[in-house]
């Protein structure tokens, strides 16, 4: 066996020599060798399942899928059943046009084998496609504490910041073989000094702050570093509800793609942050103060990618992160409000909320809101915006959003949740009126 710089037990030198079969033990190597490059000194067993960042069976990934297929032939599934992101494709909620739908089929041309490859593996369920598998409808719930292996950044961060759990921004692939050897290296988000703040961020604004662009600031301040947030509390309250979750999950997910945060701790909010105060600062910690003019700074300096800078949007895209089933009756009831108080019952742009589909499905139950909020033009679909932006075709359109990872990723342009009212129940982009 080849010498690894890395404290084995007797099972994994075992794995190691091939005793378990060939695949497993390339398996366990790759994981291994992964965790070496990071100086981990030895493996922890996982103790939940692993939420995986790829959903997308995309022409050109061949090796990804002769290596699924490896996998499946010697018998071998994840320890647990685990989630996976977001399909790309929604016909049924996502307008396209025939070009767009041709150019879908050639980039996503693996999808159906894929998500065979990953039933077999050992996927949750049909629906368990999102890219917030945390929601109580999905079920994916680490507790405090917990050893896991996830990948995609927003879920990460919100698994490590919101809940306490433990996991570093995994590549793609690794956390699978992580979900089949049950392992993951010891470094990094899942040591005690690995999460530990090398920032302090002071929020000095007047009012609570659109959770993207908080994010955003955040993100692009510390880069990959653990901040410290204070005076959150001052706006959310002290500890943890539904509504503190939904704008922690957003403000997360931008600072995780504006950056690469992978832990944030807020005082008197998160768990760590509840239990252990500024002693999770390092000595020598940086100060961020984050006012008013900041923020606005912040907006000011995101770009425009339209080709046209006058054009009227076409789609608006809300949801990336998905949406919880809590934001779906808000966004509805927003809605609802800025249409009536223009003496209107329906958007002039076409408006697409992504959720979960089994938060989907829960919202459908209540066949009187789902009514409401279909009759008045707006859409609902598990996909991932940005899947559809990686169609060339999809990405020509004047795409609006209130999504910073969005915006980050693709040529959407990003708007205010205020502005966006106003966008999509006027089809225009103007000062907004304050729907609220």
């Amino acid at each position: 066996m080849k010498d690894y710089n890395m404290e084995l037990t007797y099972e994994e030198k075992e794995i190691l020599e091939g005793k378990k079969g060939e695949t497993m033990r390339k398996a366990l190597k790759s994981v291994v060798l992964y965790g070496e490059t990071f100086g981990a000194k030895r493996l922890l067993d996982i103790d939940g399942p692993v939420h995986l960042v790829t959903s997308f069976g995309m022409t050109g990934l061949d090796t990804v899928f002769d290596m699924m297929d490896e996998i499946i032939k010697a018998g071998i599934r994840t320890k647990e059943p685990f989630t996976v992101d977001p399909r790309p494709i929604d016909y049924d909620n996502v307008e396209c046009n025939e070009i767009q739908k041709k150019v879908f089929k050639g980039l996503y041309g693996n999808q159906g084998r894929y998500e065979s490859q990953l039933k077999k593996l050992g996927l949750k369920d049909n629906n368990a496609f999102t890219c917030t598998c945390y929601m109580p409808q999905v079920g994916n719930i680490p507790r405090k504490g917990q050893i896991i292996c996830w990948a995609e950044s927003s879920a990460v961060v919100f698994a490590n910041s919101v809940i306490g759990a433990r996991t570093n921004r995994n590549s793609g692939i690794i956390e699978l073989l992580c979900g089949i050897v049950g392992k993951v290296p010891e470094f990094g988000l899942v040591t005690d000094e690995g999460r530990r703040a090398k920032w302090i961020i002071e929020l000095k604004t007047s009012k609570l702050p659109n959770a993207q662009v908080l994010g955003s600031a955040i993100g692009m301040k510390v880069v990959e570093d653990v901040p410290y947030i204070t005076g959150l509390d001052k706006f959310l309250g002290k500890g943890m509800n539904s509504s503190t979750m939904d704008y922690l999950k957003d403000m997360g997910a931008a600072s995780a793609s504006n950056g690469a945060v992978g832990l944030y701790h807020v005082e008197n909010i998160t768990p760590e942050a509840v239990e252990k105060g500024r002693d999770l600062l390092n000595k020598g910690y940086s100060t961020y103060v984050i006012d008013d003019q900041e923020l606005k700074n912040i907006i000011e300096s995101y770009p425009i990618l339209w080709k046209d800078m006058n054009a009227k949007p076409s789609i608006c895209f809300i949801g990336c992160p998905h949406l919880s089933i809590e934001q779906i009756y808000d966004w509805s009831d927003r809605i609802y409000r800025a249409l009536d108080k223009r003496g209107k019952s329906k958007l002039k742009l076409n408006t697409v909320l992504s959720a979960a589909p089994d938060v989907i499905s829960k919202f459908r139950e209540d066949k009187r809101a789902y009514k409401k909020l279909t009759d008045m033009g707006a859409h609902l679909t598990y996909i991932c915006p940005l899947m559809y932006m990686s169609n060339s075709e999809c990405s020509k359109q004047p795409v609006i959003t209130n999504s910073n990872k969005l915006r980050t990723y693709s040529r959407a342009r990003f708007l205010l949740d205020e502005d966006v009212l106003h966008a999509i129940v006027t089809g225009d982009i103007k000062e907004a009126e304050k729907f609220d």
